[in-house]
């Protein structure tokens, strides 16, 4: 939900930067440094309040959980952390793969065009491991 929020708000302000770099050159800096310090006082101020905050209390009454219920959530939690970590790691890792691969590939296909499918199936390759770590996220939430 949050970044259906974000997207639009951070849309605008590209393109408002965009705009003011252009109209104002060098003077809108100084208003895009003046946004960024706000910007910075306001995360402080919401990190300090954060740190200072006491736990919120649930009403005993209403709430009625077992021990057995917080620790499926958490077991839960954590192997959709654990999905996360995997796509992420292995789509890094494969934009890695993919960058180096590819550049040689070029550079090699560019000397001897008749390498066009040798290397594709290196580029290929390296854009699987991204694929390994989606098979992993994918039977780490079907455990969750």
């Amino acid at each position: 939900m949050t970044w259906l929020i974000a997207v639009p708000a951070l849309a605008v302000a590209v393109a408002g930067t965009h705009w003011l770099t252009r109209r104002w050159g060098r003077r809108a800096l100084r208003v895009v440094l003046a946004v960024d310090g706000v910007l910075m006082i306001g995360a402080l101020v919401l990190l300090a309040l954060a740190a200072t905050g006491h736990p919120a209390a649930a009403d005993p009454g209403t709430l009625v959980t077992s021990a057995a219920d917080t620790s499926t959530s958490t077991a839960n939690g954590s192997a959709l952390i654990g999905a996360s970590i995997a796509v992420a790691g292995s789509s890094i890792g494969a934009a890695i793969a993919v960058a180096y691969t590819g550049s040689a590939a070029l550079a090699a296909m560019s000397e001897r065009p008749e390498l066009f499918g040798r290397a594709m199936v290196i580029v290929g390759l390296a854009e699987g491991i991204a694929i390994y770590g989606l098979i992993v996220a994918v039977i780490l939430i079907g455990r969750a």
